[in-house]
């Protein structure tokens, strides 16, 4: 039976606060309170065997790899979401854990975040949607679910010593509402707090985000777990309205809350209130008790599904696709063979059964002329492989070319330099089409891609990262046996320089400044004109459809579908809203969808429902959410740039204030050359100012200690880099190097099971700056301290 928090000790509440071990909560025996599994999974569960750590290093117990994020969002489809989630929840069970950590919903304000693959979308409504259907599913296995990263996470420099500046409008507006919309329609049990810091205060201990928005406002009770390593200081976290500490900062952090509350700085009630949403986790837990089976060919079969119902369609000139029966092809390409079917990082999983397209063509009816490798996977030019490639394509109907990121492209722990594919890849394929022009691209990347060399193919098919049977559930759509009703969830622009934060991203210093405001993704690019590559929503089939008679009333909007082809097809209806132009800001917003699968030659009435977020805006001046009073225009179709259906409404609401000219460029959306004032007035308080000098503080990142004053210190930092130079010359990114360059130096005393505490911390952080005797002796004391105060501690929670 699981104690009352107020019948805990104080110490026993605050020993509550932190896990136990990398992916354990902490048990009390001698109160019935037992411990709990957590584990990565956004897109197939990471039980590691052994002894654990959180970077995918260490070995795990294999499972479903599904689809990732950023490639289930191109499905538009919440119901399907929520039944890849069921599957991920049932598969954590089998498995022994009960919370699985995902899905990851963080904004997509760039493109070239390292982490994209694991995020859903640029727009918060659809980002929210699909997490919404994929915790509902995880949960309904009985275990529960964590969005992650909370909140304003965009880039993997510097992730844990970065501090993100962002306007209260952008923030509740782009980068909340989709976690608002997860926790008011899936009652999330756990949530995920960022690295980052959130204008000038750490996610894990910001009062406004935890307490204000996340619990007051939203009414999130469950239990917010820090990001692994992500916890600064406990006292301020579990006041903020932070539950768990993870990994195992030992039980100095215990013995720092209970400080904390002796000193006046923290309430008992608070640290009871925390104890008591890590003890209904316990509580639940299930991994005690009888476990399922994984389900592993069922999961496998759904893993096709999804990935088929994601896969985008780009391009298809002369309607060369789907291929017909005994269709003569070549297979071109390294990741034909060895596929790129998931990213790097903590959730990376270890396939119960991988497919290759290699492989899976002898599964279908064409018939395979011959396979060429065409380029090396480090990128590196290789005429011999790229005229093979074309010698075997001359010799057949169709040439079926596989290209995408490699393996250090998209990673945790590191962003992307630039948004091309390889161009060794690219000159194959324009080697490839010359030789036969009857040549198809497959790309499989997780995140947007320039796409100049789309002119070499006539067709494209972008899989994104489809999982562990992406490769039939693309060859499936190659042939017709699945009709590709995929969509992009993100703007695909030109060139990376047309992009909105291509000045200023990644931030390369202490501090993330959100200079574009509200416009990100196609909020920007359609506010400002800028024409793009592949617009967001936009997506091809083989079925056509024609949209007709919008009725549009205070409830939502109603439309008529009809298939008029002769194939049976899926389309994903978009509505947008433009507002009536009082207030400043994107001309137009995404704020409703619906998957509508049609036989051929059927139509059917759609119906499209307003909400709390259909004509909303944050009013910074109320510090509330208003409704621009006015003439609003609804428009539907097939992506944001194809809207054939357009209705006007009237809402009731406010008149917003006049626009602060001071504002220029945001009152156009032209914000790639925002100036310092301008931000200044957007914020409403002056820019946080840059520390100066060389003096290492304790929540600097290691990879500043390359500018210390201890030669020690310097020497460190160079060999961390060249090891992370040499395993990127083996085309694989050294995941623990990428996280100990980018770890702060307090994160020592928060990952080392208590081996390490403050005090040391700051004894280190003394060397680092040159003071050696003080700080070896600073380091000493407080380990020795350290171990007593453990000893004493573990005996007073055991009751001896």
């Amino acid at each position: 039976m699981t104690p009352d928090p107020r019948d805990l000790t104080l110490l026993e509440a605050a020993a509550l606060l932190s896990g136990a071990s990398e992916w354990q909560s902490r048990a009390l025996p001698a109160r019935g309170v037992r411990s709990f599994v957590l584990s990565d999974g956004p897109h197939g569960v990471r039980r590691q065997l052994g002894s654990g750590d959180h970077l995918g290093i260490a070995a795990s117990q294999p499972a479903t790899c599904f689809p990732t994020a950023a490639t289930v969002a191109n499905s538009w489809d919440p119901e399907l979401a929520e039944e890849m989630g069921a599957a991920l929840g049932q598969e954590a069970r089998a498995l022994g854990v009960d919370v699985l950590l995902g899905p990851g919903l963080n904004i997509k304000r760039s493109p070239l975040c390292g982490r994209s693959f694991e995020y859903y979308s640029e727009d918060p409504l659809l980002s929210g949607r699909m997490a919404a259907g994929v915790v509902r599913g995880i949960q309904s296995q009985g275990v529960a679910a964590t969005p992650k990263h909370f909140a304003v996470n965009s880039q993997e420099l510097r992730r844990m010593a970065s501090d993100s500046v962002v306007d209260e409008r952008t923030m509740r507006e782009l980068y909340l509402t989709a976690f608002e919309i997860v926790v008011r329609e899936a009652a999330p049990r756990a949530l995920m707090s960022a690295y980052n810091k959130v204008n000038g205060v750490y996610a894990n201990e910001n009062h406004h985000l935890l307490t204000e928005i996340l619990r007051q406002e939203w009414g999130f009770d469950g239990m917010v777990v820090s990001d692994w390593g992500g916890s600064n200081c406990a006292p301020a976290a579990a006041g903020a309205g932070s539950s768990l500490e993870m990994p195992a900062p030992g039980l100095h952090s215990a013995r720092e809350v209970v400080a904390a509350v002796e000193s006046g700085e923290l309430s008992h009630e608070q640290v009871q209130a925390r104890a008591a949403e890590v003890l209904a986790l316990a509580e639940a837990a299930s991994s005690h008790g009888q476990r399922p089976g994984l389900g592993a060919r069922e999961h496998h079969h759904l893993a096709r599904r999804v990935a088929e119902e994601s896969i985008v369609l780009l391009r298809n000139e002369d309607a060369i696709l789907p291929l017909a029966p005994g269709t003569r092809v070549a297979v071109i390409g390294d990741m034909a063979r060895t596929p790129r079917y998931q990213g790097a990082g903590s959730s990376q999983v270890n396939p119960v059964r991988l497919e290759n397209l290699l492989e899976a063509v002898g599964e279908t009816e064409l018939e395979l002329v011959g396979y060429a490798q065409g380029y090396q996977r480090d990128g590196t030019p290789d005429p011999v492989l790229s005229r093979r490639a074309a010698v075997l394509a001359a010799r057949a109907e169709v040439a079926l070319v596989c290209l995408g990121l490699d393996e250090l492209s998209e990673s945790e722990g590191l962003d992307r330099s630039h948004m091309r594919l390889p161009q060794a890849q690219t000159r194959v394929l324009a080697e490839v089409a010359r030789a036969n022009p009857r040549t198809v691209a497959v790309v499989s990347a997780g995140s947007a891609v320039e796409t100049h060399w789309e002119a070499h193919a006539r067709a494209v098919v972008h899989t994104y990262l489809s999982g562990q049977a992406g490769a039939s559930a693309t060859l499936r759509v190659l042939t017709g046996a699945v009709n590709p009703s995929g969509r992009l969830a993100e703007t695909y622009p030109v060139r990376y320089e047309d992009h909105p934060v291509a000045a200023w991203f990644p931030a390369t210093g202490e501090h993330a400044l959100y200079r574009e405001g509200p416009y990100v993704g196609y909020r920007y690019f359609t506010t400002t004109g800028t024409p793009v590559a592949h617009p967001f929503g936009f997506g091809l089939s083989y079925s056509s459809f024609d949209y007709s008679d919008l009725e549009v009333d205070a409830q939502g909007a109603r439309f008529t579908l009809t298939n008029t082809s002769q194939v049976d097809g899926a389309e994903v209806a978009q509505l947008y809203v433009r507002p009536p132009g009082g207030l400043w800001g994107p001309s137009i917003q995404l704020k409703g969808f619906a998957k509508v699968r049609l036989e051929a030659g059927q139509s059917c009435r759609v119906r499209v429902p307003f909400d709390r977020y259909t004509f909303r805006h944050y009013d910074v001046g109320e510090q509330a959410w208003c409704v621009e009073g006015g003439t609003w225009t609804v428009e539907v179709g097939r992506n944001v740039e194809d809207l054939p259906l357009r209705a006007e409404l009237e809402v009731e609401g406010t008149r917003p204030q006049p626009a602060c000219q001071e504002l220029g460029p945001y009152l156009t959306g032209e914000v790639t050359q925002v100036s310092d004032a301008q931000f200044r007035a957007l914020l409403g308080r002056p820019l946080p100012v840059a520390r100066t000098g060389r003096e290492v503080g304790v929540n600097d990142p290691v990879s500043s200690l390359a500018q210390a004053r201890s030669l020690l210190a310097r020497a460190a930092v160079r060999v961390l880099t060249w090891r992370r130079a040499r395993a990127e010359a083996r085309g694989r990114p050294d995941l623990n190097i990428l996280f100990l360059l980018n770890m702060p130096l307090r994160a020592m005393a928060k990952m080392t099971s208590g081996m390490v505490d403050g005090e040391m911390v700051e004894g280190v952080v003394d060397i680092a700056n040159g003071h050696p005797l003080r700080g070896v002796r600073r380091t000493a004391v407080g380990y020795l301290r350290n171990r007593r105060a453990d000893r004493v501690t573990r005996r007073e929670l055991s009751g001896c």
